[in-house]
């Protein structure tokens, strides 16, 4: 069995992380940064195409690695249709869901995904998405709302949740992570709580029904919402915006760095220090309120992400829901590991390939109460 030379590929909101891996030994890693004015020509995320891809041939090139040289290609994704946690192949219909101009929330994961697929159309090598955005494991009593057009779906930061509870159990507890029960507390722009029974992710708070965060305006009133959205003063794509990329800390305090942030406060800034301690409190009810699903009975809670690197941050959080269990502050991020892990479990036959067309067929059902029953559509994020 040759060697597997896979690029993994994260792209976020304002950098392009990349990596190559040789199986499971890292060749180099690069994260790649991109200013406000290198990306203020561009309107659709998608537009960006180029731009990205060329920073990345510009980077493997320094590194030493060329395109040819690839036997794989694994990225984050974007955001895709509810689905399993796993590898799902990139290919056409992938890119053109992907792609749609209605989604007016795009994640810039969505490029590598891009960049992946034209990878395999020219070298011809496999690509795939894994741990997508869009994985949906919750079970039928948590997907009820009060809106039956509306049910409660999961999206956000599967694949590092799920990576740090994989971690955790095994590094911490001694034990497989399916015999363990997590709630993993990714903290980062954008947030999301995951509830971890099993091996499953069976519930969770998504940033956009609960917590605000430095870029989320989080959970409001759905009473004054309607009213707001009726009332004339904002378009569709500028309503959206002040839940997703202008709201939480941004819209408060003009900074979505926490850094800045911890900085106003201790020059005695008073909101500053309402305003962030009001963001903590709302991710620590949120993780009490996951504990209820299992009855309390959690093994420990993970705080990860890039916030969590805080003291502030993760002190205020701990002593807020340690009467649940133990916190675990297992800081930053861990997804390029855990992506190209994935991708090479795939490469070796040891986990399946899904399918994107049979994913698509069955995202209805996924989110239904009942199997067969379809109470709404499936959530375009």
């Amino acid at each position: 069995m040759g060697t597997e030379r896979i690029l993994v590929m994260n792209l976020g909101s304002t950098s392009s992380k990349i990596a190559v891996y040789d199986d499971d030994k890292e060749v180099f890693n690069d994260t790649i940064r991109h200013t406000t004015e290198e990306l203020a020509p561009f309107g659709d995320v998608t537009e960006q195409y180029e731009f990205r891809y060329n920073k990345i041939r510009e980077s493997m090139a320094a590194n030493g690695v060329s395109m040819d040289s690839l036997t794989a290609a694994v990225s984050r994704g974007g955001n895709i249709l509810p689905c399993p946690h796993g590898a799902i192949s990139i290919d056409q219909a992938m890119i053109d869901f992907l792609t749609r101009p209605e989604d007016l929330a795009k994640h810039p994961s969505l490029i590598g995904s891009m960049i992946a697929f034209d990878l395999n159309k020219e070298y011809g090598i496999p690509v795939c998405i894994y741990d997508a955005i869009g994985t949906d494991e919750k079970i039928p009593l948590c997907r009820v709302s009060g809106v039956p057009e509306l049910p409660h779906f999961t999206v956000g930061h599967t694949l590092n949740t799920r990576a740090m509870a994989i971690k955790c159990a095994e590094e911490k507890l001694g034990k497989k992570f399916e015999e363990c029960t997590f709630i993993v507390a990714h903290l980062g722009g954008g947030s999301s709580i995951r509830l971890y029974k099993d091996g499953v992710n069976i519930d969770s708070v998504n940033d956009d029904e609960g917590n605000f965060t430095p870029e989320r305006g989080g959970g409001v009133s759905a009473k004054r919402l309607v009213d707001l959205c009726y009332s004339g003063k904002y378009s569709y794509k500028e309503a959206m915006k002040l839940f997703h990329g202008k709201g939480g800390l941004i819209a408060h305090l003009g900074t979505a760095d926490a850094r800045d942030v911890e900085k106003m406060i201790a020059d005695g800034d008073k909101y500053a220090a309402i305003v962030y301690e009001a963001m903590c409190l709302s991710v620590a009810k949120d993780i009490a309120k996951l504990a209820a699903t299992v009855c309390g009975k959690v093994d420990r809670i993970i705080l990860t992400g890039g916030i969590s690197y805080s003291k502030y941050v993760s002190e205020y959080i701990t002593d807020h829901v340690s009467f649940i269990c133990p916190v675990e502050v297992m800081a930053g991020e861990y997804e390029m590991e855990a992506l190209a892990a994935g991708c090479l479990r795939v490469l070796r036959g040891e986990e399946v390939l899904q399918d994107f067309g049979e994913i698509a067929a069955a995202a209805e059902d996924r989110i239904s109460i009942v199997p067969g029953v379809k109470p709404g559509t499936v959530p375009q994020r």
